[in-house]
């Protein structure tokens, strides 16, 4: 129903005029404000609060952080549910509606509609595109504005070693490689095994010979950057995912995929259209946060965490006020 509180307001004081018993007074002002307050109410109904989550990862988690204080600051009352679980758990509650928004990356929607191979995924804008059309044609998931970074996998070489030999790209890797320069790297059975490997020295034209290699039981990245850090059996180039921060403490340089051999995994915020269209300010909090992300930046941050012990939630909050992004 709909109330017009101009009309209810001059109904109550013709009243007024027509009766100037002192005694009427309180119950009619007593109904007039009943009357507005009941017009407020039928006019702002209550949004439901906005459910914000992440993977387990440290960068899932203090980003997620970061947009529910974006949304809290901007007057879009949320609910956490941090690290809920692995990208299966998360995406599966995004799409059933158990939460509303997540940091997704964009290269894991080759895997969403089984077309990993597609070379969409190896560009930033054309796997975003593609991504974000498949999923809102499917599942009326908006992907919001990304961050023109990737975590990708990649090869990081120690510092020292890549001023030494000029080593800034994948190409002049391979160079290095193939020139006889003594290369020890630090991997995976995966990356080694697996198709990743072969894929970079089938594009960049260069071959590890097996004693080049040290592959580590579980491969995690922390243990391949360790190892470089610590020069284990010669090691000076690691498997690491781009964003990782470990890198930064071990003072290594992630070489550049000059040549777009592996997929980009941009962060990107996912969320359901019927949440946005709730809250369509959403966005525009959330794009200067994402367009402030470099790979250096999310290095360090993650290395707050990871390595220094921080609370990713207290990262974020950090990070936002030196950016000046909270309101």
């Amino acid at each position: 129903m709909d109330f017009d509180i101009g009309s209810i307001c001059q109904s109550e004081l013709d009243a007024l005029s027509d009766n100037r018993q002192r005694s009427l007074a309180v119950p009619i002002l007593t109904r007039l404000l009943v009357a507005v307050a009941l017009a407020l109410t039928v006019s702002a109904p209550l949004r439901a609060a906005v459910v914000v989550s992440s993977k387990l990862s440290s960068e899932s988690a203090m980003i997620g952080h970061m947009i529910r204080l974006l949304l809290n600051a901007g007057g879009i009352a949320t609910v956490d549910r941090m690290t809920l679980g692995a990208t299966p758990v998360v995406r599966k509650a995004l799409l059933s509606g158990e939460i509303d928004i997540y940091v997704e990356y964009t290269g894991n929607a080759g895997f969403f509609f089984n077309i990993p191979a597609d070379p969409a995924w190896k560009d930033f804008r054309k796997g975003y595109a593609l991504g974000s059309r498949l999923d809102y044609a499917a599942n009326r998931i908006v992907w919001l504005t990304p961050a023109n970074v990737s975590n990708a996998w990649a090869l990081a070489v120690r510092g020292d070693v890549a001023h030494e030999n000029r080593l800034r790209t994948m190409s002049d890797f391979a160079r290095w490689v193939m020139s006889g320069g003594k290369v020890v790297l630090a991997c995976s059975a995966e990356f080694a095994n697996a198709g990743s490997l072969r894929s970079l020295e089938k594009t960049y034209g260069f071959t590890m010979r097996s004693d080049q290699l040290i592959v580590l039981a579980g491969g995690e990245t922390s243990a391949t950057i360790g190892a470089a850090a610590a020069r284990t059996n010669g090691t000076n180039v690691a498997m690491v995912y781009g964003t990782d921060g470990g890198i930064v403490a071990a003072n290594l340089l992630v070489l550049e995929d000059d040549r777009h051999d592996q997929p980009v995994y941009a962060p990107v915020p996912t969320v359901r259209e019927a949440a946005l269209k709730a809250n369509p300010r959403i966005a525009g909090l959330v794009k200067p946060l994402m367009g402030s992300f470099t790979r250096e930046t999310l290095q360090q941050l993650n290395a707050r965490v990871q390595v220094n012990g921080e609370s990713a939630q207290s990262v974020a909050q950090d990070y936002l006020e030196r950016k000046g992004l909270l309101q």
